[in-house]
């Protein structure tokens, strides 16, 4: 299969190369295409001819939204509408990936695809907004929504928290709950849903709930840091944007595509890790 991925360099963009590595692949990073721009991606698209886009670009600086939506819904909701418009044009698939971050945190329960998106910070309302751009545009598409992803690559909560071993003390929210993700099963579970035909909301994300405080505690005990991690509320952290108190995501889709859990997860990342330091 010829599949196009943008956000080639982010650590989605980089699992997806390596799990789809026996297709067709080309990628292409910010440098190499803006998605932002419609004539761009329709040049791009036009050339590849792929058989199934996938992407996994965004502006996924969360805070610097709030200080500047413009660039937040170009990255997370134009981006998305110009490539539903192209891939629609010429009958290709589009997978789109989204965020927890489109529902308030204010349930009880994981949320499932069929629960209302209430948005409570720029950023969350930008990716929705791709998602509905993606849906009203291109009726072949998938949309899927993750959580707390992570990697061996990229900058993300597991390397700032390891990054931090070295101090006497490292204080986490403990909070905040959701599904703490490793990315490559999050691109295995995709290169699953693509082969299915089976268009639709999806939501992928380690199975389970953590607050960012056990995530910490998982990551340090998989790669045996001995550092005290100490509890703190959200109000002791205060930051530019709202963050979900509560976004454990579950699915309701028959048949399901499940990932592991978020522990398997972190020992996954802590065994990768320990075999690339020049990555950590």
């Amino acid at each position: 299969m010829k599949i196009v991925i943008t956000g080639a360099r982010g650590q989605l963009g980089q699992a997806l190369q390596v799990t789809l590595a026996r297709h067709d692949i080309r990628a292409f990073d910010h440098a190499h295409l803006d998605i932002t721009q419609l004539a761009a991606a329709r040049r791009a698209i036009e050339n590849a001819k792929p058989e199934l886009i996938i992407n996994a670009a965004a502006f996924n600086n969360v805070d610097g939204a709030e200080n500047d939506p413009i660039a937040a819904y170009r990255g997370n909701a134009l981006g998305p509408r110009n490539l539903a418009i192209v891939s629609a044009a010429h009958g290709i698939p589009l997978l789109h990936v989204s965020t927890d971050y489109v529902f308030d945190g204010t349930g009880i329960r994981p949320y499932h695809e069929f629960d209302r998106p209430n948005p409570q910070s720029v950023y969350g309302a930008s990716k929705l907004a791709g998602e509905d751009a993606v849906r009203g545009l291109n009726p072949r598409h998938y949309i899927v929504r993750t959580a707390w992803l992570y990697h061996t690559v990229g900058r993300n909560f597991a390397h700032t928290i390891c990054s931090l071993a070295n101090q006497a003390e490292v204080r986490v929210v403990s909070d905040q709950y959701g599904s703490p993700t490793y990315a490559p099963h999050l691109a295995l579970a995709i290169a699953r849903l693509v082969t299915s035909k089976d268009y639709g909301t999806y939501h992928f994300a380690g199975q389970g709930g953590a607050s960012w405080y056990e995530f910490a505690q998982a990551l340090y005990q998989s790669l045996g840091m001995q550092t005290p991690i100490r509890p703190i509320s959200t109000s002791e952290f205060p930051r530019p944007a709202r963050r979900p108190a509560y976004s454990v995501l579950t699915t309701m889709q028959d048949p399901a595509i499940l990932l592991p859990s978020w522990r398997e997860g972190v020992v996954a990342f802590a065994a990768a890790r320990q075999k690339e330091p020049e990555q950590s």
